[in-house]
């Protein structure tokens, strides 16, 4: 596996990946790997595809008094996971690499990106999109591979790439969880021997709101319940639990497509997101 940190060098091997004619793959993350990422990079590799992994935590992405500085990086611990994965490229660019000085370019999605994390985090959804658009001008890739946990994320790449008419399939893989149920995340470090056990209430109250909204229950009283029960177990503040459609990500009052229950919330310092499909009868 190649680490590569400068533009010129990774179009070279780039270059010479797709000289075989293989679609390349291209797995974006911010480092700091666990199973889930892992699980995106076994789905870039199906059918043969080559494999570029970059790694770089975006500043333009974290607000004020966000993680920025705390963010988990191991760089040298992720490169044996991906080297061992079979990954053809490390892309591990420095800040000055992606954003030179003069740079001046933001890439905004409206619809998509205003709600839910959009409302939350100002600008968030910003600093994916240039990122995002930067990553993919750079490597090139046929396939870019995503998980669903962050999947108003999803939606705000899927609808860029849409609009920028770029000849990119993007794939989106189902939330990898732990065995008790909690999404994997980079994040889930900081939580405390009892925040983790207290973690496991956000996606168990989302599963019941699924239960009830399928069956037929009012949506607002769902969602009513499901944001107590967060509350109990510590959660505050509660930024939203949320039905939304699940292509435009428009809120919605009742089932009557397929949509998506959305939470964030803060157990101690550590924001947590999930969402879960909810499907009509």
């Amino acid at each position: 596996m190649q680490i590569l940190r400068d533009l010129p060098a990774l179009r070279a091997a780039v270059a010479t990946l797709k000289s075989d004619g293989k679609p390349l793959a291209l797995v974006p993350t911010m480092g700091a790997l666990h199973d889930g990422h892992m699980a995106l990079v076994e789905e870039a590799r199906r059918q043969g595809r080559h494999v570029v992994v970059s790694i770089f935590v975006n500043p333009r992405q974290f607000g004020p008094n966000e993680d920025l500085d705390a963010y988990p990086r191991r760089e040298a611990k992720d490169a044996q996971l991906l080297q061992a994965a079979g990954v053809d490229i490390l892309w591990a660019p420095s800040v000055e690499v992606m954003y030179p000085a003069g740079y001046a370019t933001n890439i905004r999605v409206s619809g998509v990106s205003e709600g839910l994390d959009g409302a939350a985090r100002p600008g968030h959804f910003d600093g994916v999109a240039t990122v995002v658009t930067k990553l993919f001008n750079q490597v090139a890739p046929d396939v870019a591979i995503f998980g669903e946990k962050d999947y108003q994320q999803l939606a705000v790449i899927r609808r860029m790439v849409t609009d920028t008419n770029l000849d990119i399939e993007i794939i989106g893989m189902p939330t990898q969880r732990a065995e008790d149920g909690l999404a994997l995340s980079s994040r889930n470090a900081y939580l405390s021997e009892q925040e983790r056990k207290d973690a496991l209430a956000l996606p168990r109250a989302l599963g019941e709101a699924k239960r009830q909204i399928e069956k037929g229950e009012p949506v607002e009283a769902a969602l009513a319940r499901a944001i107590a029960t967060l509350a109990s177990h510590g959660f505050d503040p509660i930024d939203y639990v949320t039905l939304c459609d699940a292509d435009s990500l428009e809120p919605i009052a009742t089932l009557d497509r397929p949509a998506r229950l959305l939470s964030a919330a803060k157990l101690g310092k550590t924001r947590l997101i999930d969402n879960i499909a909810v499907d009509p009868a």
